[in-house]
């Protein structure tokens, strides 16, 4: 039986916004993430503030239009100042350790594209240190002449196996 795939990911409150129409004629790195044609989503973990509960609904409802078989999740998390590096290490943390991972069934992919530069950073951490049993996916706009408001994406692998000709390079 093949796995199904899992990705967790912040709303942007900047770069997933828009409520008219016009939406739909730019990139938005959350609705992107489930209309990769190569890489099928059956579920998303969508991480909030209290604040975007509203934004993280319409991005839920988009993500259901353009991809119906992908189940969507709203995740509230408890931190207030987005850009503090202690407070949303410990709300992501804590999320991590009391998320239900099934790893034998599920694949998992952390979207590092949106939330602030801190909360970046903070999946990052958790993600290498295996608190999100999965790999990194960024997701990338369009180029410019490109119409097509999909984008691109890449899966980051942080199996350290895989860098040891350049861990070998460093150390000589």
């Amino acid at each position: 039986m093949a796995k199904r795939t899992v990705a967790f990911g912040l709303v942007g409150s900047t770069l997933d916004a828009g409520r008219a129409g016009k939406r739909w004629r730019r990139w938005r790195p959350s609705v992107a993430l489930a209309m990769q044609p190569d890489l099928p989503i059956d579920r998303v973990e969508l991480i909030h503030q209290a604040h975007s509960a509203a934004l993280a609904a319409l991005l839920a409802e988009d993500i259901a239009s353009v991809s119906p078989d992908t189940e969507v999740r709203l995740l509230a998390v408890p931190f207030e100042d987005a850009w503090d590096l202690e407070e949303v290490f410990g709300a992501l943390h804590a999320l991590a350790r009391s998320y239900p991972f099934d790893t034998r069934r599920e694949d998992y992919l952390v979207h590092i594209t949106t939330g602030t530069h801190v909360a970046q950073i903070c999946l990052f951490l958790l993600t290498e240190a295996r608190y999100f049993p999965g790999r990194l996916l960024q997701t990338a706009p369009p180029a410019r002449d490109d119409d097509d408001v999909r984008g691109s994406h890449r899966i980051i692998d942080l199996d350290l196996s895989a860098y040891d000709a350049l861990a070998r390079r460093f150390a000589e």
